[in-house]
């Protein structure tokens, strides 16, 4: 919570993927995404993941019980 907003997640994921195209990854994918993890979905998302598929009640979240995990996938 301490660094919430300040653009870590971000810069650890932009490195990750220029890192995967420059050593020659053709894609890059996160098997489990919580659904209800909004925040991490929009930033996969504005660098270019998209969800490929959902796994329904994937997931048991301690507040909001069963929900689904999210695949999502970029090419490089």
């Amino acid at each position: 919570p301490a660094h919430s907003g300040k653009g870590v997640g971000r810069a650890l994921c932009e490195y990750s993927v220029e890192w995967a195209r420059t050593s020659g990854f053709r894609a890059m994918q996160f098997n489990a995404v919580v659904e209800t993890n909004v925040h991490a979905v929009k930033l996969y998302e504005s660098i270019g993941f998209e969800v490929i598929g959902t796994f329904p009640e994937g997931f048991h979240h301690p507040t909001e019980g069963y929900v689904g995990l999210h695949i999502m996938h970029k090419a490089l």
